[in-house]
């Protein structure tokens, strides 16, 4: 069963450039009945290898480059560790109201960026002299709820600094990665990772997210982003289960 549910994760990573966090939160929270933190630390676990497949299949497809990826690694790899030795002491309850209440925040950002009227993307960012400030906030959002570079810097990455969907994926898979390693290491150190279940999630997931990673290719930019709402918001409900 972990096996399936991680390939379903697995391949949703793939597809919106998450590795599958996103998902396995609410799923561990509602299926298993997984306090916030232990749910978010297992979910790291099956992230990290998912993410770090995710990067290698989309610098395949799109070269990521590698000064704009270093801009938003460096604030982010020390946001994520200090918001994460905050993140485990704090009330599981209140976690999961905050998660929530960062997902319907994520999503109305999402549903405004389809519509704002913006110049066309290009291979060169725009502004990219502040990836920076963009890398501090997603390890903020890495540390506290487990997710931060795909959900956080995809939208922003498209909107603001004009870059496509699907090299904004890639940037943002360049983004988790690091900062997954060190929130995950922090989790676990607390104790707030159940091997027994992250291990065969990430198992499942490897099997499946390349497929995820070539669907994203294939679809179209408005749909993709137009899924990635759904999601969201389908994310949300889930959760308001268990609150």
């Amino acid at each position: 069963m972990y096996l399936l549910l991680g390939a379903v994760m697995g391949t949703l990573g793939g597809l919106f450039g998450i590795g599958g966090g996103l998902v396995a939160i609410p799923a561990l929270g509602v299926l298993f009945g997984l306090d916030q933190q232990l749910a978010q630390g297992t979910a790291l676990l099956m992230v990290l290898p998912n993410v770090l497949l995710a990067l290698w299949r989309y610098n395949q497809r799109n070269r990521i480059s590698v000064r704009n990826a270093m801009l938003l690694i460096v604030p982010s790899f020390i946001m994520s560790w200090l918001t994460s030795l905050w993140a485990v002491r704090i009330d599981p309850q209140s976690m999961r109201i905050g998660f929530v209440g960062f997902l319907v925040v994520l999503t109305l950002f999402n549903v405004i960026q389809m519509y704002w009227r913006k110049g066309q993307s290009g291979p060169q960012l725009r502004h990219g002299r502040w990836l920076w400030v963009l890398g501090l906030g997603s390890g903020v959002t890495a540390g506290m709820f487990g997710v931060g570079g795909g959900v956080i810097a995809t939208p922003i990455l498209t909107g603001i600094f004009g870059a496509s969907q699907v090299a904004a994926q890639g940037l943002a898979l360049a983004l988790a990665a690091p900062a997954t390693i060190i929130t995950m290491t922090t989790y676990a150190l607390h104790g707030h990772v159940d091997w027994r279940m992250g291990i065969p999630l990430a198992i499942g997931g490897l099997a499946s997210i390349s497929w995820g990673v070539a669907l994203a290719h294939s679809l179209p930019e408005r749909l993709l982003r137009s899924l990635f709402c759904v999601f969201l918001v389908i994310c949300a409900i889930m959760l308001c289960f268990r609150v």
